[in-house]
């Protein structure tokens, strides 16, 4: 075996050390959230006027766990941004570690804070437009799974969609992409961040333009910022023009 390939190994060996450390950290969150699911349960209904039906007995635990991951995911993501930043580590400048590691604490803000618009904001509108259809035309009866997994499939998405800015910044920071680049891609990236809305929404315009515009704002904040963070990086720099990497 040659050194390029021990090398290679070498990695693989550290990243799966690194994978089962979070996964082990992940378990642990799963467990530990689940022995307060029922309260946080009661919290999630507390608005919702009747009891939520189940299928089976079984159906409440698999309930109970979908809310724990959810928990446990959020709780467990500075850490994989940590073991993240450990694992390519070595391949980075001084500076460059020292930009990635300050990310990791907005990981985690922005992340709960898509979370929270999700459930605040998003899903009590996309409900109430639903109920209003069967209002005086259908018996409303939800079960337990069907309706966590409703409120988790629009409230986890915008968890995801609010790390957009924090992830521009650090691309730019270490030279990966650049607000001329973002600012071409624009028109493309308001059409795919229109699709994701259609599709996470019912099929009504409010509901719709209420997803589109905060996504359409974060777009533009991760632009703000990538011309902030590029600015600084080259102070000399003009921004019109996209900067070429020399092949050799």
């Amino acid at each position: 075996m040659n050194n390029n390939e021990l090398s290679f190994v070498n990695h693989l060996g550290e990243l799966r050390k690194r994978i089962i450390f979070v996964f082990v950290f992940f378990t642990i969150l799963l467990f530990g959230s689940f022995l307060y699911v029922q309260e946080i349960y009661e919290w999630l209904v507390r608005d919702l006027g009747h009891d939520l039906a189940v299928l089976g007995p079984s159906e409440i635990l698999w309930v109970y766990f979908m809310i724990s991951g959810i928990i446990a995911i959020a709780l467990t993501i500075p850490l994989a941004a940590y073991q993240t930043w450990l694992f390519v580590k070595p391949a980075l400048t001084v500076k460059e570690r020292k930009t990635a590691l300050a990310y990791i604490p907005g990981l985690f803000t922005l992340f709960i804070a898509g979370l929270s618009f999700g459930y605040f904001v998003v899903y009590p509108l996309v409900l109430s437009f639903l109920l209003s259809l069967s209002a005086g035309q259908f018996e409303t009866m939800f079960t337990a799974e069907k309706y966590f997994k409703f409120m988790i499939n629009l409230t986890l998405p915008f968890g995801l969609l609010f790390e957009i800015p924090l992830i521009a910044m650090f691309l730019t920071s270490i030279g990966v992409i650049n607000p001329m680049l973002l600012t071409k891609a624009r028109k493309i990236s308001y059409f795919l961040l229109t699709l994701i809305a259609i599709f996470i929404t019912p099929p009504d315009l409010i509901s719709d333009i209420l997803v589109i515009v905060p996504l359409f704002v974060l777009y533009e904040i991760s632009v703000t910022l990538s011309k902030f963070v590029y600015r600084k990086k080259h102070p000399k720099q003009p921004e019109t023009v996209i900067p070429m990497k020399k092949t050799s």
